[in-house]
């Protein structure tokens, strides 16, 4: 499962993916083909007006979009959003900003905000990195989740993963004192470069001697039910803000 957004092709001009060398470069996806269903189209057009916020290069106001003040949780990729709706009714006294440009995942969603009757999720369908560089002020995030990012299996293509020292320090300025970062992935190599560069975060401190325990809010998904009765691992990393 590629529940998160993910880093761009490679540069051919460098042979490096944009931002790995030269972090102003960093994108957090790719897009991705796919075709939104009928329902999915009728959430977008229904709901996307209330929900779904525009992109701007100014400071986000997180109580004027979300209609209330309450801690703030940045989403970086959500699929097709059935741990994002989960961990929201959860979870109604926090505010949850979710970023994914794949607008399939956006309409599900959005579908699952109607079923649900969901009042604390607000989407930017836009890059996460230019988010967090233009709309989100440093001490502006109580937490950020990041589930199931693309793994890049192949060893050539490991630059292309989202977790870089480069956006993990973005995310860690941007974290107020105590916040978390909370990272899930079922590839173990990319769990390990996840630990790696996270412990080397020096606003970062572990919550965990390595992996944490699976939070109780992130739910098992179908997909991960079934890798973990294939015998697949998953690990969970939790830092917060020194």
């Amino acid at each position: 499962m590629t529940d998160t957004q993910t880093l761009p092709p490679q540069d051919t001009s460098t042979g490096a993916p944009a931002g790995v060398a030269h972090p102003k470069g960093i994108k957090s996806y790719v897009r991705r083909a796919g075709r939104t269903t009928t329902g999915q189209a009728k959430a977008l057009e229904d709901l996307g007006p209330r929900f779904v916020l525009d992109y701007a290069p100014t400071p986000l106001d997180a109580a004027a979009a979300f209609g209330r003040s309450a801690p703030l949780i940045l989403e970086i990729g959500f699929g097709m959003g059935e741990a994002t709706a989960h961990i929201a009714s959860l979870r109604e006294s926090d505010n949850f900003l979710c970023c994914e440009v794949h607008e399939p995942g956006v309409g599900a969603l959005l579908k699952r905000i109607g079923e649900q009757g969901l009042q604390n999720i607000r989407i930017l369908q836009h890059d996460a990195v230019e988010v967090l560089d233009h709309m989100l002020a440093e001490g502006s995030l109580d937490g950020v989740h990041i589930f199931f990012p693309d793994p890049w299996h192949k060893k050539r293509h490991n630059k292309r993963r989202l977790i870089q020292a480069p956006l993990v320090a973005k995310l860690a300025a941007r974290l107020k004192i105590g916040g978390y970062i909370h990272c899930a992935t079922d590839w173990q190599p990319y769990a390990e470069q996840m630990l790696e560069v996270l412990s080397a975060e020096p606003l970062l401190a572990n919550t965990a001697a390595n992996y944490a325990p699976k939070p109780e809010y992130r739910p098992l998904t179908k997909f991960e039910n079934r890798g973990l009765r294939l015998g697949h691992g998953v690990w969970d990393l939790v830092f917060t803000r020194r």
